[in-house]
């Protein structure tokens, strides 16, 4: 009988010793999912410094925008790396997702690509634009054609807020396509389809292009649209995740994404 009680004794110990393994072990690592470039490249460098302060980084690459916060949602993921907030803001509308910003990471600066033009003052009447059918950029895309006079929007709207509905004056009634992901707009460009196409920096990376060289126009460093780390709501503050904004944010890293991307990629400065 003794011997029967001491054994159970033994293995709950042994169990509750393992639980406390496996939960110290998911404590010591973070899985982010995160756009190939610059995201998870960026992740990479970051993997060694994390190492250092005793963290397993581990990256999931996805090359679609409404992947990650699905996985984040699900738990699939601890957090991910690919959005600004104002397509967080979006999302969390559209999906209810639970999900909060720890820290802003870098610019991925919008550009505006052409075959046909080297400007946007010479357009066409009718020129059809291609962008993406994120609802959340659609002032970002505006942005271009505002600053050069060819469209005015609702008085008082935020260009950062400003959706199609708010255009109230377009002189040369330019045609904004929005029926793809912004996954598909490099193949868009290449194709020579439409006037401009309008696309982020790190697609565009990925399809071998340089945006300060290859773009006709293209967002300055005081862009409101810093990708950030993302994780669950109620999480921002633990431990791992101040580390790996910390890491993220450092003077280290910032000399990284200014050596691999000069400015294709604008470091977040506090």
């Amino acid at each position: 009988m003794k011997r029967s009680i001491l054994f159970l004794i033994s293995l709950a110990l042994v169990t509750v010793l393992t639980a406390c393994g496996k939960s110290n072990d998911n404590e010591k690592k973070i899985t982010v999912a995160a756009s190939p470039a610059p995201h998870g490249e960026v992740l990479e460098h970051a993997k060694e410094k994390m190492k250092e302060e005793g963290y397993d980084l581990e990256i999931k690459t996805v090359n679609d925008y409404k992947v990650p916060n699905k996985l984040l949602h699900k738990g699939d993921v601890d957090a991910n790396l690919f959005q600004h907030v104002p397509y967080l803001k979006e999302e969390k509308k559209t999906h209810g997702y639970k999900i909060e910003e720890v820290g802003k990471v870098f610019t991925t600066p919008m550009g505006v690509y052409s075959k046909k033009h080297k400007d946007l003052k010479h357009l066409p009447n009718n020129a059809e634009i291609y962008v993406s059918n994120n609802p959340a950029e659609e002032g970002r895309f505006l942005s271009f054609f505002v600053k050069e006079g060819l469209i005015k929007i609702k008085p008082g709207v935020k260009i950062e807020d400003a959706k199609f509905d708010d255009i109230v004056e377009n002189k040369k009634h330019l045609k904004f396509n929005n029926k793809q992901g912004a996954e598909f707009l490099p193949k868009t460009y290449n194709s020579g389809e439409g006037e401009l196409v309008i696309m982020n920096s790190n697609y565009a990376i990925d399809n071998g292009l340089t945006p300060v060289k290859d773009a006709i126009e293209i967002e300055g460093k005081s862009s409101p649209f810093a990708n950030i780390l993302a994780v669950k709501e109620g999480h921002k503050h633990d431990k791992k995740y101040q580390k790996l904004i910390k890491v993220l944010q450092s003077k280290d890293m910032k000399n990284f994404i200014n050596k691999e991307y000069g400015d294709n990629v604008i470091p977040y400065e506090k």
